[in-house]
């Protein structure tokens, strides 16, 4: 646990939130400053800064999570749609640093916008990019 983490705070028990959901490795609560009704969040109870950082086997009990979550959340709030967002680092929009995914229920008209503008690229770069990723998998 990290003592200045607010996150570890909440899944020590050590500041109140809202649980919709809790086991021994992860827990999620309702954003307290939510973007959209039904805003929750699902966290490692293990103090991560970023995903890279969590043992494979622990990352992929919280992305099990996923799925379930999801639909009940947007099931719950009657929404069109939903963003899972996972950010990672202060550039990417991360505000607490500590691993966590962001479930926002989408409805039409709500004001949110998520666009990112595309951009082009030439297979050549494209392969590049793609040799260097698969170099560092070790593929």
């Amino acid at each position: 646990m990290a003592d200045d983490c607010i996150f570890c705070r909440i899944a020590a028990g050590e500041v109140p939130c809202t649980r919709v959901y809790e086991d021994d490795t992860c827990l999620a609560f309702m954003d307290i400053g939510p973007l959209a009704d039904g805003h929750t969040l699902l966290i490692s109870k293990k103090h991560y800064e970023f995903i890279h950082e969590m043992p494979a086997d622990e990352a992929a009990h919280l992305g099990r999570q996923i799925p379930a979550l999801a639909r009940a959340v947007q099931e719950a709030m009657g929404a069109d749609g939903l963003n899972v967002l996972q950010n990672n680092g202060h550039v990417s929009g991360q505000a607490v640093g500590h691993v966590h995914f962001h479930f926002i229920p989408r409805v039409p008209g709500d004001g949110l916008g998520y666009r990112w503008p595309a951009r082009e690229s030439d297979t050549e770069t494209l392969k590049k990019q793609a040799d260097a990723i698969r170099q560092r998998l070790g593929t």
